[in-house]
C-alpha cells in the first residue's frame, strides 16, 4: 500500500485466505451478527464467503477485481459476482445483512459518497436488514506517520492510498478511516443507526447496525410503550 506521500505499508497476504480460527478476535465477535441473506462486498479470495456458506446461509459475494472472483470461485464460493457495490441494484434481491469486512466500507471514499452509499443500501435491505461493518478508529492509531499525515491534512477521515506490486499499481483511492463517534454520525444522517460496537483494545473495532424505523420501535418496546 502506497500512500501519496511516498509512504509504504506491506502487508501479510495470506490474510486474505486465512480460516476463521485464526481471524482477529473482533471480526470473530462480528460474525455473530451476520443473519440471513448476506452480501459480501470486496470478497476478495472469499475466506468470509466460504466461512458463512460453512453455517449454512446464503452469501452473494462481490468483489470489483475479476482475478479475486476468479480465486473466490476455485475456492468454493458459490455465488462469487464481478461488480462494484455502488453498481447494486434491485435485481441482486433484497438482503438481511451486508457485510464490509476489514474496512471495505472505507473504499467508499469520502465521507459525502460513505453517507450515500448507507441511503442505497437502506432500499436493497429488509426491513429489518443490518450492516456488519469495522474500521480503524485514527483517534487510537499510535503510528506517528499516521498521525503526521492526519495533522498536516487538517485531521481529515481518509487518506489517499494505491496497492502496488512490483511495476504494477492501481490508480489512486481515497481509504475512509472512521472513529466510533463519526460513524454513528454518518450513519443517523442516511438513515441507519448504530446498535453495537464490538471491541478488542486495538484501533480497530466492529459495528453492528440497524435501520432507524427499526431502532424506534426497539426503543418504544423497551420503554414499555
Amino acid at each position: 500500500m502506497e500512500r501519496d506521500d511516498g509512504l509504504i505499508y506491506c502487508g501479510d497476504p495470506s490474510d486474505y485466505f486465512a480460516p476463521y480460527r485464526r481471524w482477529p478476535s473482533v471480526e470473530k465477535k462480528a460474525m455473530r451478527y451476520v443473519r440471513g441473506r448476506v452480501l459480501d462486498v470486496g470478497c476478495g479470495a472469499g475466506r468470509v464467503a466460504l466461512h458463512l456458506q460453512g453455517r449454512g446461509q446464503e452469501v452473494v459475494a462481490i468483489d470489483n477485481s475479476p482475478l479475486a472472483v476468479r480465486v473466490a470461485k476455485r475456492r468454493g464460493v458459490k455465488n462469487a459476482i464481478v461488480l462494484s457495490v455502488v453498481d447494486l441494484d434491485p435485481s441482486y434481491g433484497v438482503f438481511d445483512t451486508i457485510l464490509f469486512a476489514r474496512n471495505n466500507f472505507g473504499l467508499a471514499g469520502g465521507e459525502h459518497e460513505a453517507r450515500r452509499l448507507l441511503r442505497r443500501l437502506h432500499g436493497l435491505t429488509a426491513e429489518d436488514g443490518r450492516i456488519v461493518t469495522d474500521s480503524v478508529d485514527p483517534e487510537r492509531h499510535e503510528d506517528p506517520a499516521f498521525q503526521a499525515y492526519r495533522k498536516r491534512a487538517g485531521r481529515t477521515q481518509s487518506q489517499r492510498y494505491r496497492v502496488r506490486w512490483r511495476e504494477f499499481a492501481t490508480p489512486w483511492f481515497r481509504y475512509l478511516m472512521l472513529s466510533p463517534a463519526d460513524l454513528e454520525r454518518l450513519a443517523e444522517g442516511a438513515g441507519w443507526g448504530v446498535v453495537r460496537f464490538l471491541d478488542d483494545g486495538s484501533p480497530r473495532y466492529a459495528a453492528i447496525l440497524e435501520k432507524e424505523p427499526v431502532l424506534m420501535a426497539k426503543r418504544s418496546r423497551s420503554r414499555g410503550t
